[in-house]
């Protein structure tokens, strides 16, 4: 399961203009720097040694940005719903890791091993989707450490600081300026901070399941991803976040109603099995009754008030 939420959430980022929009906006102020076409798939996955055993961390989303047939920066971006203390020594795992990786060596025509130089920058970006609050933890190596790092030694001890961005909490004119389908996601926690509430654009989405399955996953509500699926397999297109609020409302009034039939049949289906033995108990007491037993007698014989069985002895005399 955490598996697939997992790939949700990376699902919208991988694609290139996206990924290229979110650089641009949050390191280039808006400016179509990086392009689409310059990005190429990273490795989201490196290895560290743990306390046991080699283990596997793995990033949200990497891209290589070559420009001029040149790589010249790995970007890396991180999606976190719950500011965390541990994130500058997560950031600076994966940033390592990926320096690491450029110390590498290949054989040349000749057999001889030479060391390939292909050194570019690493930069990671960690989008904090939180609207309930700002992120109130670390930031840095020394925000982690905190009281425990002697201050004799801050001048050997490397500080390492997480480049964060609080999506919900950018000015206007910067959400303004994506251009991509990120811009709808930002939109939203946007509002969700102004007004705890959210209505959808009228825009038209390109990547419309990324985008409804990224929200589900970030907001742990499966309605958006839902209600673009069930659409589909009943033959409607849905391109705006506006359709999907109406999709989400027409769903939640069919459920309803659907739910109500369910429980007027079960009640229904109560009623008949009490009203049955109902009646068959004072079927039971009429046949005591004709064979000649005393009502006192059926009284002890059925544990029932005495009351009860005159009354179905009263009711059988006025019938009859």
């Amino acid at each position: 399961m955490k598996n697939k939420k997992d790939a949700t959430e990376k699902a919208l980022e991988a694609y290139n203009d996206v990924f290229a929009d979110i650089v641009n906006v949050l390191i280039y102020n808006g400016q179509e720097v990086v392009r689409e076409e310059e990005l190429e798939q990273g490795r989201d996955r490196s290895v560290y040694i743990g306390e046991k055993d080699i283990r596997e961390q793995e990033r949200d989303t990497t891209k290589y940005w070559k420009h001029n047939n040149i790589r010249i920066a790995l970007f890396g971006v991180e999606n976190e719903t719950e500011p965390e203390d541990d994130m500058p020594f997560r950031v600076i795992g994966y940033d390592g890791a990926s320096y690491r990786n450029q110390i590498r060596y290949e054989k040349d025509h000749a057999g001889n091993r030479r060391k390939v130089l292909d050194h570019y920058p690493v930069i990671t970006l960690v989008l904090y989707m939180g609207y309930e609050k700002h992120w109130d933890k670390a930031k840095s190596i020394y925000d982690v450490i905190g009281d425990k790092l002697d201050s004799s030694l801050m001048s050997v001890v490397n500080d390492y600081r997480i480049n964060l961005y609080e999506i919900a909490f950018l000015p206007d004119e910067v959400i303004a300026s994506f251009k991509s389908d990120f811009r709808f996601v930002a939109d939203y926690f946007v509002q969700m901070r102004k007004t705890g509430t959210y209505v959808g654009s009228e825009e038209e989405m390109i990547h419309v399941r990324e985008v409804t399955q990224l929200l589900a996953a970030l907001t742990n509500d499966d309605r958006y991803a839902e209600a673009v699926i069930y659409a589909k397999e009943e033959g409607k297109e849905i391109k705006t976040m506006c359709k999907v609020l109406d999709e989400i409302e027409e769903r939640g009034i069919r459920k309803g109603i659907e739910r109500g039939i369910e429980q007027g049949i079960e009640q229904g289906i109560e009623q008949g099995i009490e009203q049955g033995i109902e009646k068959g108990i004072k079927q039971f007491i009429m046949s005591l009754l004709t064979s000649g037993r005393s009502p006192e007698a059926i009284r002890d014989f059925c544990n029932i008030p005495l009351e009860e069985v005159l009354e179905i002895k009263d009711s059988a005399l006025k019938h009859a």
